[in-house]
């Protein structure tokens, strides 16, 4: 498995592009970089397992004031696989190496679920509940 940056402008017609949900998140940073930028390594990744994309995963946007916040989405007939682990565990390595001095955040839904139990094995503590423009009340978790 392995991450491969998405680019600004991805080539639609390449065939590991075409999923239904691969396009529809090509789509999703056709609206994303032109709001929050695209300052690589800060950028979204597709995941890709055996040539074929399986999620997504990335930086919401460049660090602020020492910040930065991961995100990370499993295709759903590819969940249960240890993808998203996949996923957090290199955006944490890939954060570290860009700039160490960084505090590296996620937000989840506000139960258990897959996605808490991921940023807990990568030791992300749990610091309160935030608002989220896409979940509405979201638990906020640091890496420690």
């Amino acid at each position: 498995m392995h991450l491969s940056p998405i680019p600004l402008e991805p080539d639609s017609s390449n065939p590991m592009y075409q999923t239904e949900n691969c396009q529809a998140l090509i789509s999703i940073y056709d609206d994303y970089y032109p709001k929050t930028g695209y300052q690589p390594p800060w950028t979204g990744y597709f995941i890709i397992n055996e040539n074929t994309v399986v999620g997504s995963c990335g930086f919401t946007k460049a660090p602020e004031e020492g910040v930065v916040e991961i995100a990370y989405w499993t295709f759903p007939e590819y969940e249960g696989q240890g993808i998203g682990s996949f996923a957090c565990g290199e955006l944490v390595k890939m954060a570290a190496a860009a700039d160490p001095s960084v505090k590296i955040t996620a937000k989840t839904a506000p139960d258990e679920n897959p996605s808490v139990s991921i940023l807990k094995k990568y030791q992300f503590e749990l610091k309160g509940t935030v608002q989220d423009e896409e979940i509405g009340d979201a638990w906020l978790w640091e890496k420690v």
